[in-house]
């Protein structure tokens, strides 16, 4: 039964960083959703034998999917609900995101397709400050005979060469779905060490500025090692930055006013990477100075579209299909990094074999 083939859906699949995964354990990916054009672009231009619904997933129905699979089935269905509400990056602001409602539109799917594994990833704070919505959708989860299990994991334990921590859900219809062990650690003592952003972006070249590249007429993009201008302000205060420290570090005549004085607000903005360690968690703003930890370890620049993709774990010829700079980086930033999303598939996959 070595041969068997095993077909997976993609919800809420973005550019397709999860999808890269699936296909990388061994799933046949048939049909995938997303309703942001310049992610399903994406997606489209590196997975284009997919069906890719471009739609809001509230109007599409269990039977869209299952007509993709040439059984009639789907093996897995994964997901990544969009829950922006319950990031940490928002959680001073309690706002109520009404795209925090989506997971229960995965619900919904499972229930339509009754596939034999679910997958769903999420940020850590949607079982906590979201609990009001995660615990009744693990129940309803649970009643539909799948048996759950869930956890907070470390994606630079399955090297990923970046510190982002991250909710994910298994489980089985009628039978049980263990979590992946770590393949790295932090102290490297008995598994590899985690991965850093040395190992990963070491050897890029000088990348492109982007309006140096819209003037040469380098559209599109199809590499996006490129940055965004810095105005002087800004270099010097990436001069002044220490690797691995945020604005705290540098002299306060150089911070931005709203950094002054006794500030408390985030710690980690207008900082450097370090080349032994692991990156900040990479997210929309990767190429934004003054939104992360994002300053290159030894330039004077952030890192690159294509160095942000990396630490992501994206392949080299991966393409955003894009020409807007806000875009891409949401598109990266927004990924399950795709070598955590191949621990965790092939994980589902061999446990699903296990069961044929």
């Amino acid at each position: 039964m070595q041969d068997k083939q095993l077909f997976a859906g993609d919800l809420f699949c973005g550019g397709g960083g999860l999808t890269v995964g699936l296909k990388k354990a061994g799933f046949v990916v048939v049909a995938a959703v997303e309703s942001a054009h310049a992610a399903a672009s994406t997606y489209q231009a590196n997975h284009p034998e997919v069906k890719l619904f471009i739609q809001d997933i509230r109007y599409l129905t269990g039977k869209d999917l299952l007509r993709q699979s040439p059984t009639g089935e789907i093996d897995l269905l994964t997901g990544c609900p969009p829950c922006q509400g319950f990031t940490s990056l928002t959680a001073k602001y309690h706002r109520d995101d009404p795209r925090n409602m989506l997971i229960n539109e995965m619900v919904r799917l499972i229930e339509e397709v009754h596939p034999k594994a679910i997958m769903m990833e999420n940020v850590p704070g949607l079982a906590q400050r979201g609990s009001h919505l995660f615990n009744p959708a693990v129940s309803a989860i649970d009643k539909l005979g799948y048996q759950t299990c869930y956890k907070i994991l470390q994606v630079a334990d399955y090297g990923v060469p970046q510190f982002r921590r991250r909710l994910v859900l298994v489980g089985g219809r009628g039978f049980s779905i263990s979590l992946p062990e770590p393949t790295h650690s932090e102290q490297g003592d008995i598994l590899p060490r985690w991965r850093t952003v040395g190992d990963s972006i070491s050897n890029f070249p000088p990348p492109l500025i982007f309006q140096d590249a819209k003037r040469k007429g380098a559209i599109p993009f199809s590499n996006w090692h490129i940055v965004r201008s810095l105005s002087e302000q800004n270099i010097l205060r990436l001069m002044a930055a220490k690797p691995g420290a945020g604005w705290s570090e540098i002299p306060e005549k150089l911070r931005p006013p709203c950094h002054q004085g006794k500030y408390k607000g985030f710690s980690n903005v207008y900082g450097r990477m370090e080349w032994h360690k692991v990156a900040p968690t990479i997210t929309g703003g990767c190429t934004t100075f003054s939104r992360g930890r994002y300053g290159h370890p030894s330039e004077e620049r952030t890192i690159s579209v294509r160095e942000a993709a990396t630490l992501q774990t994206f392949p080299q010829d991966y393409v955003f299909d894009t020409t807007e700079m806000d875009k891409v980086c949401n598109i990266v930033g927004n990924a399950l990094p795709c070598d955590f999303a191949y621990h965790l598939a092939a994980q589902c996959h061999t446990h699903l074999m296990a069961e044929l």
